[in-house]
């Protein structure tokens, strides 16, 4: 526990500093990077072939959509064309990966076996991760250059916030399992003790951080269905890592495991938040 500390206190900080403080190319380089290292650690869960080949054709992936979306910023903000395409594709796997992960095994034995449906997966999960939050930073970069971060960093306080509400919830008031087969240790009341803590921040942020929604009542769903789907994207992690034999990504960061033992529910949040921010704004 303390090394998990210390890394998130180093961690942490250099986050918000590159969310507020780089321009959207540094950005977004320093979100490839973290994309990268993510489709690496993918790469456990596909078995065929070797590790590198399996990267290779992971990284084409990741680089195919930058043929077809555009770079300008303002593109980037409207969410049209190949960048709509790829976000809602995200979101909605993440609904079918929810399916998936609160069912197990249920339907396990339909995708175990195909090295091709692991390897679609792993492009489903990380490369709408990374669009999604592009498209995010991009909004109103070029009237207001801190706007897109404050919504980055409000998915992220809404996922942390749900994480630490559900552990200590689940700890105390813990019974009920919500996906026993995939985490035990994940609780119904862990679940809504997240919802409580997550709505509260969400609130406090919206006001603190001056952002725009169209209704408080829009606000409040849109932190519900995030908060939701990012527990689900935890489950579907761990469902992956339970299918492959693994117990965690990788030993990347001290005391965490790796880099997607620590997006994971980012990777879900990030796609449905945007998609719904767009369509109901």
């Amino acid at each position: 526990m303390k090394q998990r500390i210390i890394t998130a206190l180093i961690l942490a900080p250099l986050v918000i500093l590159g969310v507020f403080m780089l321009p959207l190319s540094g950005f977004m380089l320093m979100l490839g990077f973290i994309t990268l290292l993510g489709l690496w650690e993918w790469t456990q869960f596909v078995e065929m072939g070797t590790r590198a080949q399996k990267m290779v054709l992971l990284f084409a992936s990741f680089l195919i959509p930058f043929l077809f979306i555009p770079e300008s910023v303002l593109k980037l903000s409207e969410l049209t064309g190949a960048l709509l395409v790829v976000v809602v594709g995200g979101a909605i796997w993440w609904l079918i990966a929810s399916v998936l992960a609160i069912t197990h095994p249920k339907y396990t034995a339909s995708w175990k076996d195909s090295h091709l449906l692991r390897f679609v997966f792993g492009v489903l999960t990380l490369v709408p991760f990374f669009w999604s939050i592009a498209a995010l930073r991009a909004i109103d970069i070029d009237t207001d250059f801190y706007y897109g971060a404050k919504l980055v960093m409000y998915v992220c306080a809404l996922v942390w916030a749900a994480d630490s509400g559900a552990y200590f919830a689940g700890r105390k008031f813990g019974k009920h399992k919500m996906a026993p087969n995939v985490s035990p240790n994940k609780t119904i009341e862990g679940l809504i003790g997240g919802i409580i803590v997550a709505m509260l921040i969400g609130w406090g942020l919206t006001i603190w951080f001056g952002l725009e929604f169209s209704t408080p009542w829009l606000m409040m769903l849109l932190t519900l269905v995030t908060v939701v789907i990012s527990v689900l994207g935890d489950l579907v992690e761990s469902m992956f890592k339970r299918v492959a034999g693994i117990k965690d990504s990788s030993n990347i960061i001290p005391g965490h495991g790796g880099v997607l033992d620590r997006i994971d529910s980012l990777t879900a949040a990030f796609p449905v938040f945007t998609v719904l921010y767009f369509m109901l704004q």
